[in-house]
């Protein structure tokens, strides 16, 4: 009978495949026991908005590099003409100093006082080296010129040089700003995409209640106010009857018309202060409120300027410019543009601006709302100006 043979032990490879599918094991384990919890719905809605915060920011930096961008554009051409006209310039003072110079070259070949010995009309050659010395004259006269329109086409063309880089410096950071925008976009549409129909409708439902609130909140406000202004009217109307009273039982020194100290005013309580008045007819905040009444439902279009769709700042603009009122093009810049109103007397028509940034504006339309195009994937809208944080208005 053969010896029996010892098993022999596990090499160094099966061992190091062993130890790895056992700790893959664990971690296997170990991940299945804390997975990670699914997303709620308030988590999902409070990515997408941030998100779109930040896509809306990184657009009105995008309108802005666009606008700029538009401008150089304009300032490169102008220049590029004018560089253009100076060489054309130059042209024509090489051809005029050829032709002078080539006279010259004829004429001046011998010594002006051996010409004049030996010319037999002495006369003659004297009214000649007259002629000369204009040509002379002019070969000076057209050396400066043409010194000068070429240290002038010189710095011409250095400007055009730095203008076209700064354009494309403005083309590299646009595209910057686009991608960083499809980027949060993405994102966002992402994250929806994850969620049912039914937790979509949840969302939107939440928003809405939001909006809800919101709009409450601020009719509430407007209602304390009433309220408080209509006790100071009443408190004023008694002081008003008390003095009266007083009046009629001391004797009639005064005139009948000293005798009744109640005005009209004092019956008249001051109105709301959130409660705006109306825009006048035909007046530019008419025309204002009327244009953006009209883009109700049309679709929000990030860096788009109408007619058929706007991003914030772009519905802002035409609509004042429907009341022959130049906007710039962000709402940063439009920010700067005129009187800034406190929340108590705005007025329809005024531009009203939202976050710390202020990269979001819309037209004022009264009783505390304001027509505005929110973000992509919604339709320009009215909105309570409380839903969202509230920094200031401007009438430009």
């Amino acid at each position: 009978m053969g010896k029996r043979r010892k098993p022999s032990p596990p090499s160094r490879a099966r061992l190091a495949v062993l130890t790895t599918a056992v700790a893959g094991g664990a971690v296997l384990a170990s991940g299945t026991a804390h997975a990670e919890p699914a997303p709620t719905l308030a988590s999902v809605k409070e990515q997408v908005d941030r998100l779109n915060e930040e896509a809306e920011q990184a657009i009105e930096r995008f309108n802005g590099f666009q606008e700029k961008q538009q401008k150089l554009q304009g300032e490169a051409n102008r220049i590029q003409e004018k560089v253009a006209r100076g060489q054309d310039a130059m042209n024509e003072l090489r051809t005029q100093l050829g032709v002078v110079g080539a006279e010259q070259y004829r004429n001046n070949g011998i010594d002006p006082g051996i010409q004049l010995m030996l010319d037999s009309d002495p006369a003659s050659y004297l009214g000649r080296a007259s002629v000369q010395d204009q040509v002379a004259g002019s070969w000076t006269s057209l050396l400066k010129r043409a010194q000068d329109e070429q240290r002038k086409l010189d710095q011409e063309r250095a400007e055009a040089a730095a203008t076209l880089a700064d354009l494309d410096a403005v083309g590299a950071s646009l595209n910057a700003q686009k991608n960083e925008i499809q980027g949060k976009l993405a994102q966002s549409e992402a994250l929806l995409n994850k969620l049912s129909a039914e937790e979509r409708a949840k969302i939107n439902a939440q928003e809405a209640a939001d909006r809800a609130k919101a709009a409450a909140q601020q009719a509430a406000a407007a209602e304390r106010a009433k309220a408080a202004d209509k006790e100071a009217a009443d408190k004023a109307k008694a002081a008003a009857k008390e003095t009266a009273g007083k009046g009629a039982a001391a004797p009639q020194t005064a005139s009948p018309q000293t005798a009744t100290p109640q005005s009209p005013a004092a019956n008249t309580p001051p109105p709301a202060a959130n409660t705006p008045a109306p825009p006048a007819a035909g007046g530019r905040a008419a025309a204002i409120v009327q244009f953006a009444y009209a883009q109700l439902g049309k679709p929000y279009g990030w860096s788009k300027t109408g007619p058929s769709s706007f991003d914030c700042s772009g519905l802002t603009g035409a609509a004042y410019r429907a009341a022959d009122v130049s906007l710039p093009r962000t709402s940063q810049e439009q920010w700067k543009v005129g009187t800034r109103i406190g929340r108590g007397d705005l007025q329809p028509g005024d531009l009203v601006f939202f976050y710390p940034d202020l990269h979001h504006v819309g037209v004022y339309i009264g009783d505390g709302k304001m027509i505005h195009a929110p973000r992509t994937g919604k339709n320009i809208e009215v909105l309570p100006i409380g839903v969202m944080p509230y920094m200031g208005a401007v009438r430009p």
